[in-house]
């Protein structure tokens, strides 16, 4: 068997490192692995598996006729036999099966609003899922959407993996360290930022040590211009540094204390997983499958979306008790580590390319 993970982009999102991650993780189990972005390339290319096989086919426009024959030509040489397309890249993938029909094409449904799937465009996603020989859903809810509402007969719900990545350490954090909030997330309105900064304009002035760190792509202009109008607004230049999207995660994590999604909605956010692997504690909001990876009050805090107050007290509890903020984190990394594990999800993805 021979797997080509397709994804639009490789810069720092959900999707894409899941894309990468399962690249990887597919070398020692199929004949060839495979990853092949769409439009842009970015900080996660550097760490793909150096036998994962590449094709970036600089696709420019939505039908890209000289890219749909590079990715034929790729596909029919390398004798790729199934196309695992994520998120977006599934109209690609669609017009691949058009020229290619006997290749299997697998869909991953990252959808981060999944909170809000009655506003979800779906037209040209029913069309193509016509050709789709299973589906692959990041939770439950997305799950039971894709049965009702798409054309493939087989979904599966099956969540994220993570798995440390051995970059340099290079980002260094500001601020006072044992006192480090840390929020990786985009930056869309979607992860809700300003509740965030609500928040730690409360907690900050019965803790005024402590400071927030946000690491994430800037894509929305408007959304990060609001941000800093915010910030300054509430007064917390000197408390909350933004930082971009970094490559080095895991370095970033261990100068952190507690990590926090302040989500609208989410799917299955890699953050907590990472939070968790990473061993921080975690306040989350009860969005998408939070709910999954803190399944109690043992593993984390969870509190309802845009709710300034009730993230500010679930903080300030962590803050103020560091007992109960080091049990949380141990738990977590217990549970992550059992429930998220990579074999596990890689068998489960297996059994569905064969089937």
């Amino acid at each position: 068997m021979r797997v080509l993970q397709l994804i639009d982009s490789l810069e720092a999102g959900g999707a894409e490192r899941m894309a990468v991650n399962l690249a990887n993780a597919l070398v020692s189990r199929v004949e060839r692995s495979y990853l092949c972005a769409t439009r842009v390339e970015g900080l996660l290319k550097q760490g793909l598996d150096t036998e994962v096989g590449y094709l970036f086919l600089k696709r420019r426009r939505t039908l890209d006729v000289a890219a749909l024959q590079r990715l034929v030509r790729f596909v029919k040489e390398e004798q790729i036999t199934v196309i695992h397309a994520h998120a977006s890249s599934f109209f690609m993938a669609s017009l691949l099966k058009l020229c290619l029909p006997k290749r299997r094409v697998i869909w991953h449904d990252h959808y981060g609003n999944s909170e809000f799937l009655d506003q979800r465009p779906k037209r040209i996603l029913q069309w193509c899922s016509r050709g789709f020989t299973a589906i692959i859903a990041v939770n439950a809810h997305l799950a039971d959407w894709n049965r009702e509402v798409l054309y493939c007969k087989t979904v599966t719900f099956l969540p994220n993996f993570v798995v440390p990545y051995a970059s340099t350490g290079v980002t260094q954090l500001y601020g006072v360290p044992g006192k480090r909030l840390l929020c990786l997330a985009n930056l869309r309105p979607q992860k809700d930022h300003i509740t965030l900064l609500q928040a730690c304009a409360k907690v900050f002035k019965a803790h005024p040590e402590w400071s927030l760190h946000c690491v994430g792509q800037e894509g929305d202009a408007i959304y990060t211009t609001q941000l800093q109008d915010t910030v300054q607004t509430l007064g917390l230049e000197q408390q909350v540094w933004f930082y971009g999207s970094c490559s080095d995660t895991e370095h970033i994590i261990a100068q952190a204390n507690i990590g926090v999604l302040a989500s609208a909605s989410e799917g299955l956010p890699l953050a907590l997983l990472e939070y968790g692997q990473g061993g921080l504690a975690v306040v989350a909001t009860a969005v998408g499958d939070c709910e999954r990876v803190i399944p109690s009050v043992a593993y984390g805090l969870l509190v309802p979306p845009s709710d300034a107050d009730a993230l500010a007290t679930a903080l300030s509890t962590y803050i103020s008790d560091g007992t109960a903020r080091t049990k949380a984190a141990t738990a977590l990394k217990g549970y992550v580590s059992v429930h998220y594990a990579q074999r596990a999800i890689v068998r489960q993805l297996l059994s569905i390319y064969n089937t």
